[in-house]
C-alpha cells in the first residue's frame, strides 16, 4: 500500500509520500514514490505514484528516456501541465496494456495511478491526479489537495485545516501530521518518508527532505500533536445532563491517543 499527497496553495506546492512496498507479508521492501524532474528553463515537475510499481517504475523511465531523446514528446516539450498528465496518461495505458498481454493471469493488477506537479515558467503552478485509466482531473482552490494510496486515515485533517490561503510551511506540516497518522493505523505505509516543496514562482528546484521513522522533527512533531489533541479534547464542553447522570463525584477519561 502506499500513500501520498499534494497540496497547492497560493504560496507554493508541497509534496510527500511514503516508501513502503509489499509483495506480501514476508516481500516488504523500500522504494522511492517520489520522482522529481529538473527540465531547464524554469521547468520543474514532481511525481508521485501509487498501485503497481512496475508500471509506475517503467512510466519514470520512459519520461527520462523522452527527455534524452532531442525531438520527442516529453516534459521538455509540454506547454503546460494539463500536456504533461495526457503525456503520462498515454505512457502508463501503454504500460498497462504491454503487462496485461504478458500475464495470462486475470487476477494480475497492473494499474497504477499518479499525481503530477510543478511549474513551468509563465504558467501558474498546479497539481493533477492522473488515473490508471490514463484521464486526469486538477486540484482547484477549493479542493486544494490531492491524494492516492492509503487516503482514510489523512483526509479529515486535511479537510480541516488546507485552504488556498495555507502558508506553505503549514501545508507541508499539515501534510507531515497526515502522513503520521496513516503510518500509525496502516501497517503497509511505511517510511522513509519523502518531502517535497516548491515555492510559486520558485528560481530554484525547491527543496527535499527524507526523513527516517525516528527523525528528530518527526519524533517531535508527533508528540506535538498527541499532546494538543489530548488537550484539545478535555477543553471539549461536557455532554449536557450527563453529570447528574454520573454524580458529582465522576470523572472526565482522558483520551488516550494512538
Amino acid at each position: 500500500m502506499t500513500y501520498c499527497v499534494a497540496i497547492a496553495v497560493a504560496a507554493g506546492s508541497a509534496f510527500i509520500s511514503d516508501s513502503r512496498t509489499h509483495a506480501g507479508v514476508d516481500q516488504i521492501s523500500t522504494y522511492s514514490k517520489m520522482h522529481r524532474f529538473d527540465a531547464g528553463a524554469g521547468r520543474h515537475f514532481v511525481l508521485l505514484s501509487a498501485g503497481n510499481l512496475a508500471t509506475a517504475q517503467s512510466v519514470v523511465a520512459r519520461m527520462e528516456r523522452d527527455m534524452e531523446a532531442p525531438g520527442r514528446q516529453g516534459l521538455l516539450s509540454v506547454d503546460n501541465l494539463d500536456q504533461a498528465a495526457e503525456y503520462i496518461g498515454r505512457l502508463s495505458v501503454e504500460e498497462q496494456q504491454k503487462y496485461r498481454q504478458a500475464h495470462a493471469d486475470k487476477s494480475f493488477l497492473p494499474e497504477a495511478s499518479f499525481i503530477l506537479g510543478g511549474e513551468i515558467s509563465g504558467v501558474a503552478p498546479s497539481i493533477l491526479h492522473i488515473y490508471a485509466e490514463g484521464n486526469f482531473i486538477r486540484a482547484s482552490q477549493a479542493m486544494p489537495y490531492l491524494q492516492i494510496g492509503e487516503i482514510k486515515y489523512g483526509r479529515p485533517l486535511l479537510d480541516r485545516i488546507i485552504t488556498w490561503d495555507t502558508p506553505l510551511d503549514a501545508a507541508l506540516k499539515c501534510a507531515l501530521v497526515s502522513m503520521d497518522s496513516t503510518l500509525r493505523n496502516n501497517a503497509t505505509v511505511g517510511p522513509p518518508i519523502e518531502c517535497f516543496v516548491l515555492p510559486a514562482g520558485a528560481r530554484s528546484q525547491g527543496l527535499y527532505r527524507l526523513m527516517q521513522e525516528d527523525d528528530e522533527y518527526l519524533v517531535e512533531l508527533r508528540r506535538a500533536w498527541t499532546d494538543n489533541l489530548r488537550t484539545a479534547f478535555d477543553a471539549l464542553p461536557g455532554v449536557p445532563g450527563l453529570e447528574g447522570l454520573l454524580g458529582p463525584s465522576a470523572s472526565v477519561t482522558r483520551l488516550e491517543v494512538s
